[in-house]
């Protein structure tokens, strides 16, 4: 297969449930997507497109071909280099709540040891703003660069609160997008995916047992093995998103919000509603 064979593309948004779209997509045999995000438009372009090419093995040439990868959205230059290599290309973006997806994402760099407990240091705007987090939920400005790329009728947009809702639906939706038989009815992963509740080692002593990854990565499956690991993970404690911190992001949030919703013909106004409450991890999973 030539690059440009490439059907579609899952762009993101990141902790937006696109791997449970994936993973949905891919119990249709006449689906194909290789299992890792290949980030190759974004992080490793570099490598070529002999090196892209490698990664699909499609069984034939009667399957659609899609890849996913949730850096294509928030990268810039992602966009262009796409429209380059796959003009044609139909292109899926599923966002949520930009203040919980923010959160999410930093949990679950949290959770592997590599941001601190200060959360205002990587999501309050006074002090963040063009960082990671904040920016990875600007998605009007995002889809609008795709926009000036390629014609709206390549792209689908769809919402992460959706998937709770009616998960066939969202998946009906995707399917009939890419042109797929919608009388063809799949489960939807049930499974969480990703589930940051799940215990794990912690992230001061992940960081001292890091040297012994590659030693031990080849017995992850060992009983022996799973069971020290069973033994020292525990379900991490995420420093909870407070009110005025929540505000914050909110205003923050406003008007990309704004301008999105009346992109999409829908009322985002439940992404910009204050809380007076803590809001704690489990409420941004």
């Amino acid at each position: 297969m030539q690059v440009a064979d490439i059907d579609f593309i899952i762009i993101g948004a990141a902790k937006s449930a696109t791997t449970w779209l994936q993973q949905s997509l891919q119990q249709d045999h006449s689906v194909y997507m290789p299992g890792p995000e290949l980030h190759y438009f974004s992080r490793s372009y570099d490598k070529g497109d002999a090196w892209y090419q490698s990664q699909f093995t499609p069984p034939d040439d009667q399957v659609l071909i899609g890849e996913k990868s949730n850096s294509y959205l928030d990268t810039p230059g992602a966009a262009e280099r796409i429209k380059r290599s796959i003009p044609n290309v139909k292109l899926i973006a599923q966002l949520r709540n930009p203040v919980d997806r923010a959160y999410s994402d930093y949990c679950m760099l949290f959770r592997r040891g590599d941001v601190g407990r200060d959360i205002r240091q990587y999501l309050d705007p006074r002090y963040a703003a063009g960082g990671r987090f904040l920016n990875g939920g600007l998605y009007y400005r995002q889809l609008q660069v795709y926009l000036d790329l390629f014609p709206a009728e390549c792209m689908q947009v769809l919402l992460y609160e959706d998937v709770p809702a009616d998960p066939q639906r969202q998946l009906d939706t995707v399917r009939r997008f890419l042109g797929l038989e919608s009388e063809l009815r799949i489960t939807p992963v049930s499974n969480k995916v990703k589930d940051k509740t799940v215990p794990v080692i912690s992230p001061g002593l992940r960081r001292v047992l890091h040297p012994l990854k590659p030693i031990v990565a080849p017995f992850r499956s060992n009983p022996v093995v799973k069971g020290l690991r069973s033994m020292i993970a525990r379900e991490t404690k995420y420093t909870p998103l407070g009110t005025e911190l929540y505000e914050r992001m909110i205003d923050f949030y406003a008007p990309e919000a704004e301008m999105l919703g009346k992109f999409m013909r829908r009322d985002l106004s439940g992404w910009l509603t204050n809380v007076s409450s803590v809001r704690g991890p489990h409420q941004a999973a």
